[in-house]
């Protein structure tokens, strides 16, 4: 693992509630339905004036066919990303609590490496902390 692994499981996260934002609005777009009331008559006699209410999708079969492929495009880049954050964190949860702690700060809370060894305590320095985590990434 190395520090990219970490950064794209931030990506990794995001893209996941962007994706199912996506997805949600594609599913929104299958509901829009269409609704009128048209006259007609009685085809047999006695031939009498009648109401009808009649709704529908204004999809055609094409539009939903892609439809259908876009939302299927989406769940394939939903799991991937979701297989990602799985990797990331079953990683992150075999590492010691100070390294979590570390990755947590400055990789999930953005911190500056100042502010993370300010966090960390034990007279911690932004280059002790830094050098703590590189020499546990070039260990795995």
């Amino acid at each position: 693992m190395n520090k990219q692994i970490l950064l794209d499981y931030i990506d990794a996260c995001e893209l996941i509630k962007e994706t199912e934002k996506d997805i949600r609005k594609l599913n929104s777009k299958k509901k829009v339905m269409f609704q009128t009331n048209v006259k007609g008559s009685n085809p047999d006699f006695p031939y009498e004036q009648k109401h009808f209410h009649i709704e529908g999708s204004t999809f055609s079969y094409i539009d939903d066919a892609k439809l259908r492929y876009e939302e299927r495009i989406l769940e394939e880049r939903k799991a991937n990303a979701e297989e990602i954050k799985l990797q990331v964190e079953g990683f992150i949860n075999q590492a010691p609590i100070r390294i979590q702690r570390i990755i947590k700060k400055k990789f999930f809370e953005g911190k500056s490496w100042e502010e993370t060894a300010r966090q960390m305590g034990r007279r911690a320095t932004a280059d002790s902390v830094r050098m703590e985590l590189e020499r546990f990434l070039k260990e795995k």
